[in-house]
C-alpha cells in the first residue's frame, strides 16, 4: 500500500478528529437536560443518566411542566372530599432523567425522606403534583411539590406514608 504524506494526511487528520469531537459532544449533549432558567424547586440525583451539571439534574416549574402535566382526581387523609391535582408523572420524571435504580427516596424540606419503589411508581399514574384544584402549591399548603398517589383508583399501593409534601429532592437509588 503506497503511503500517503503531506496536506491530504493533515486534512483526513483533522477531519476525522473533528468528526470525533462533534461525536463526544453529541454523546455528552444526549446526557445533559437543559438547565432551568427560574428557582430550582426539585433536584434529581443518585442514580440517572442524564442531568443538568453533570451530576444532578435540577428543575424550576416550567423545566417539570415541559414534561407533561396529569390531573388526578382522588381523596387525601389530610383534605376533605376528593381533589383534583396537576404535575408530571413521577414515571415522566424518572424517563427525564434516565433513572437506573430501584429506589426513590424523597425527600422534603425539613429533610423528611421516604423510599418509594420506582416498580410501582412507574406502574400507577402517581403524580408530583404541583397544582390542587387549580392553584399553584405553596409551602404552607403541602408545595412546592406533592407526592400524590390515585388512592381512590389503587387503594392496594397508596398508603399514607408514601404522601410525602413539601418534595424538594429526589434520590435514586
Amino acid at each position: 500500500m503506497p503511503e500517503v504524506k503531506g496536506p491530504i494526511v493533515s486534512r483526513l487528520f483533522g477531519a476525522g478528529f473533528a468528526g470525533l469531537m462533534v461525536a463526544i459532544a453529541g454523546a455528552v449533549q444526549a446526557n445533559e437536560l437543559a438547565a432551568p432558567d427560574g428557582p430550582v424547586i426539585l433536584v434529581v440525583s443518585g442514580d440517572i443518566a442524564r442531568t443538568t451539571d453533570g451530576k444532578k439534574a435540577k428543575f424550576d416549574r416550567e423545566t417539570l411542566q415541559a414534561l407533561g402535566t396529569d390531573n388526578l382526581t382522588t381523596s387525601t387523609t389530610w383534605t376533605d372530599g376528593p381533589q383534583n391535582f396537576e404535575g408530571p408523572r413521577l414515571s415522566a420524571v424518572l424517563d427525564a432523567v434516565g433513572a437506573e435504580g430501584n429506589t426513590l427516596e424523597a425527600v422534603a424540606l425539613n429533610n423528611y425522606s421516604v423510599e418509594l419503589d420506582v416498580n410501582e411508581l412507574r406502574q400507577y399514574p402517581v403524580l408530583l403534583a404541583s397544582h390542587m384544584n387549580g392553584k399553584t402549591l405553596s409551602v404552607r399548603d403541602k408545595g412546592p411539590l406533592w407526592i400524590v398517589y390515585p388512592r381512590d383508583q389503587y387503594p392496594q399501593v397508596s398508603q399514607d406514608h408514601k404522601w410525602i409534601w413539601q418534595v424538594k429532592e429526589l434520590r435514586i437509588k
